[in-house]
């Protein structure tokens, strides 16, 4: 399996108070992708959270999240986690349709977070 250090982007990027994140995946630390849109949007966010964490920030940080979704008919299951998961006031957001390059994953997401209180 080739690990981030090995791939030609930066996992975290700074840009003055902003905190740019790449797209995140649902893949477990033993490598599998859980099933379910629910599921993976559960385990993608706390990945996001964990990366979140080791820039001093959390999720009630993001301001901003672009979500990729292979099924638009997953969209109500996201959204239930989505909503769940981000306070008010929410994070703006863009959710499109595509085709992910890992297999068995039914969404992506990057963040753009503020240090900014």
């Amino acid at each position: 399996m080739t690990t981030v250090s090995e791939l030609p982007f930066s996992k975290v990027r700074h840009a003055g108070d902003l905190v740019f994140l790449s797209g995140d995946l649902p893949i477990a630390a033993d490598g599998s992708v859980p099933e379910g849109i629910e599921a993976q949007t559960e385990l993608t966010l706390e990945r996001i959270a964990a990366t979140l964490h080791g820039e001093g920030l959390s999720l009630a940080d993001v301001v901003s999240v672009t979500a990729y979704l292979v099924n638009p008919s997953d969209f109500a299951g996201f959204n239930r986690v989505y909503a769940q998961t981000f306070a008010q006031p929410r994070p703006v957001r863009t959710t499109v349709r595509a085709d992910l390059m890992l297999p068995k994953a039914l969404l992506e997401l990057t963040v753009i977070a503020s240090k900014q209180p």
